[in-house]
């Protein structure tokens, strides 16, 4: 790949490259020069297809996020669609090599993930405001969850104790259950609001 320029680069080779480096040695040796490297290029050559650092990572977050939205159903209850999508964020979450590439960067991201569950939620009757609150409560559980899970779940399972009820960690069974439960709990509080505010659209 000796004597590339920019002109055989496209962004998404970039950051292609950029997120094969984050899948290899984690987040902290994702820079320019490192995926430039990979490519054969001098690090000059990326700023003119992606722009800086920033931009780059906010590009590869992009990635890892895209398509993450489950499709709504026709006429399906928003509750059940807003499980499904919080279960849709777990997944993709639980792929993502370092989470904190995704949650420590810009909204942009975001944005396009979360579209279909506030069209879900206005078309349900939540004013606009209300809707981005939902959301946004949603998938802060969602994350929170996310990244403690990563360091707790175990392989083994536990016996004659309720799910979660083990201070030495949980099984993944019990992790299920536990997101569900807490995703249930979530949703609920949000329904019990949007009620009491007695929104009608």
């Amino acid at each position: 790949m000796a004597g590339r320029t920019a002109f055989d680069l496209d962004a998404d080779e970039v950051v292609d490259a950029a997120l094969a480096l984050l899948e290899e040695e984690g987040l902290d040796a994702v820079s320019m020069r490192s995926v430039g490297a990979r490519l054969g290029v001098s690090p000059v050559p990326l700023y003119s297809r992606v722009g800086n650092k920033d931009a780059l990572l906010e590009a590869m977050a992009a990635r890892l996020m895209a398509g993450m939205a489950p499709a709504v159903d026709e006429g399906e209850p928003w509750v059940d669609y807003a499980v499904r999508w919080a279960t849709a964020v777990r997944r993709r979450f639980a792929r993502t090599a370092e989470l904190r590439l995704v949650l420590g960067n810009s909204r942009a991201p975001f944005v396009e993930a979360t579209r279909p569950l506030i069209d879900t939620l206005r078309r349900a009757g939540f004013a606009a405001d209300e809707a981005v609150q939902a959301c946004r409560l949603l998938l802060w559980a969602v994350a929170g969850f996310a990244t403690i899970e990563g360091g707790t779940v175990r392989d083994r399972p536990t016996r004659g104790r309720r799910p979660g009820g083990d201070p030495s960690g949980v099984s993944r069974t019990e992790a299920d259950h536990l997101f569900a439960v807490h995703v249930r709990y979530v949703v609920e509080g949000i329904a019990r609001d949007h009620e009491a505010t007695g929104v009608d659209g």
